[in-house]
């Protein structure tokens, strides 16, 4: 199967090297792989031209966007300049991270989920991070049936009927809601263990501690699936403190009166997914 990989860059010279060697090794080699240097000042570019000039299906693709490293907005504006550049000529598309090492198998494994899943639309392994002792260890902060925004993969046609990414935080959880809302699974493979440089969140600002409360709002959730949420994600995080700051982005944008990134019919069905989710956990509980 044939694949396109974008990967949107902002001051990532720490670990890019890392991420283009992973995809170098792979037993399943892209068609391209485009990476998005977005307003890098650091030697991040210079690490993407070594790797352009290897002849390579690297290409490089710079923009000027904002120094702000915001969660979602920045990174899907770099992937949809990426995506304009890119033919239609592909089976599957991956929008990854710079800050990853991937199997050497990772996408041999992915291509054959599609192959053999018709029905599948989204894939992925697990993300793994290093824990104080320098171990490896499973650090996945949404349930299993999720796929990391870092390392995700789209057929063709579930990318198409999703009508893209959204560009508001929030996206690689509306990707897998409008996936299922057109017929499509979402498929987690255990076996491929993803290694992530960055511990999840480190390369955010304040600026992007109400924009969680902001995306429930904004799929359509309300305000008692947005506190069930939230009050999760402070429990799995062991800070009451990201409750608070869910619920105020929530409100500030109900406020505002921000329009939903979804339709109408389809809010109505991420509530009705969301609430069976919620009851079939209690069930097994």
């Amino acid at each position: 199967m044939d694949y396109y990989i974008i990967i949107p860059a902002h001051n990532e010279e720490a670990f890019l090297a890392d991420t283009l060697n992973s995809i170098q090794q792979q037993t399943l080699l892209p068609k391209k792989v485009i990476v998005v240097n977005d307003n890098s000042t650091d030697g991040t570019e210079s690490i993407i031209d070594d790797f352009v000039k290897s002849g390579s299906p690297f290409e490089k693709l710079n923009i000027a966007s904002s120094t702000d490293h915001l969660p979602g907005r920045k990174v899907i504006n770099a992937f949809n300049r990426a995506l304009e550049i890119l033919d239609g000529a592909y089976d599957f598309l991956v929008k990854l991270d710079a800050d990853i090492i991937l199997p050497h198998n990772y996408f041999e494994r992915v291509a054959e989920i599609f192959r053999v899943h018709p029905e599948v639309g989204i894939a992925g392994g697990f993300a793994y991070e290093k824990d104080g002792n320098g171990e490896w260890k499973l650090n996945h902060p949404m349930n299993k049936d999720h796929v990391r925004g870092a390392f995700k993969a789209y057929t063709k046609a579930c990318f198409i009927a999703i009508n893209g990414l959204r560009n508001a935080m929030g996206w690689d959880t509306v990707d897998e809601l409008l996936a299922q809302y057109h017929g499509f699974k979402i498929f987690t493979e255990d076996s491929l263990e993803v290694k992530h440089l960055r511990p999840t969140g480190k390369a955010y600002n304040k600026k992007a501690r109400l924009l969680q409360g902001e995306a429930m709002y904004t799929m359509g959730y309300g305000v008692l699936l947005s506190g069930i949420a939230s009050l999760k994600m402070a429990l799995k995080q062991r800070n009451l403190n990201v409750f608070f700051h869910n619920l105020r982005g929530f409100f500030k944008a109900k406020k505002k009166k921000t329009p939903y990134l979804i339709s109408e019919k389809e809010v109505k069905f991420v509530r009705k997914l969301r609430w069976k989710n919620i009851r079939r956990k209690f069930v097994k509980k």
